[in-house]
């Protein structure tokens, strides 16, 4: 699998789709790697050169020491593109991925094209939340990961949906037992410390706000918060918890096409 090199390590990713066409970069979620969209792939690449990759710390990207910050993952997403010699590219981020694509519509507009938040916030939990389980993913290490792996569940998904569909919950899940301790916590505090409900009104990209009418993590008041401040931005609601691109697969992966290909 191919990798950009850092200054301090490797970036893994995968670059898909017909030559030529517009690019769609996609972000991943804290806790799990690029192949979180995997489903999406063969609706996306009919229309766009698509480029994923594993965050820093996730995945078979490089773990560098922690904290990490959402502006070092935007800093790495512009690394990835200048590399690749790509000017301007389609973001779609979820969950922390979101806060990415937030980071770069506002601090770097010119490499944006279009926009899509998916399951995301301006501002996600509180250091209550966070710092307990940076805590304890830390002194835990691996076993702490695979704790976790059976809590996120009940996030991630709906009850119906994982209950029937655990061929599609399982494979996601598992990647949050196979992250680094090291790596997940210091994007922890990357989620901790991001807080752009004042600066959301700096967004010109066009943008969609996907939410998950069952999310209990980020809601979708969170999304209509998002939406009321950002200019001519759309909203859908999927019937899914936090992973909204897995639990409403091919809904979800036509509409951001729609809108994407407006």
């Amino acid at each position: 699998m191919p990798a950009v090199r850092l200054a301090d390590g490797d970036l893994n990713y995968l670059l898909e789709g017909p030559a030529g066409a517009p690019v769609l970069v996609l972000s991943n979620s804290l806790g799990t790697d690029l192949h979180m969209w995997d489903a999406q792939i063969p609706a996306f690449t009919r229309h766009f050169q698509v480029l994923r990759y594993d965050t820093r710390g996730h995945g078979q990207s490089l773990v560098s020491e922690g904290p990490y910050s959402i502006e070092q993952l935007g800093g790495d997403v512009l690394a990835l593109l200048d590399a690749l010699d790509i000017p301007k590219a389609h973001f779609c981020g979820l969950s922390m991925g979101g806060l990415i694509g937030q980071w770069l519509a506002i601090n770097a507009p010119e490499r944006i094209q279009r926009l899509v938040l998916c399951n995301t916030a301006a501002k996600i939990g509180t250091p209550e939340v966070w710092n307990p389980r940076i805590d304890t993913v830390l002194a835990g290490g691996a076993q702490a990961m695979r704790d976790l792996r059976d809590a996120s569940i009940s996030r991630w998904f709906t009850p119906d949906f994982a209950e029937a569909q655990p061929e599609k919950v399982e494979p996601i899940v598992g990647m949050l037992a196979q992250t680094s301790p090291q790596g997940y916590a210091a994007n922890c505090a990357a989620v901790r410390d991001a807080d752009y409900r004042e600066q959301l009104g700096r967004i010109s990209a066009p943008t969609l706000v996907v939410c998950g009418s069952g999310d209990p993590v980020t809601t979708t008041e969170h999304g209509r918060f998002m939406q009321e401040r950002i200019a001519g931005a759309e909203l859908v609601a999927f019937h899914a918890a936090h992973l909204s691109n897995v639990q409403a697969g091919d809904a979800f992966s036509q509409r951001v096409l729609d809108f994407l290909t407006q």
